[in-house]
């Protein structure tokens, strides 16, 4: 279930998986490769700067356009 109570400027697993077009499994590869950073919540609902996700979701549209 998707965490209502989230500070502005961050989004969910849920809402980065979303944006970012990949599964929740997709964004916990992605922190345990170190390419995305949790900002905080906790280790079971963490959120993402919105920005960190948008940064990332750029890349890697830059590199399939590549």
């Amino acid at each position: 279930m998707e965490q209502q109570n989230i500070r502005p400027g961050y989004l969910t697993a849920h809402q980065t998986a979303r944006v970012l077009g990949i599964g929740l499994g997709g964004v916990r590869q992605l922190v345990r490769r170190g390419q995305l950073e949790r900002a905080g919540g906790t280790e079971r609902q963490p959120w993402f700067a919105v920005g960190d996700v948008q940064a990332l979701d750029a890349k890697r549209r830059a590199r399939a356009a590549a």
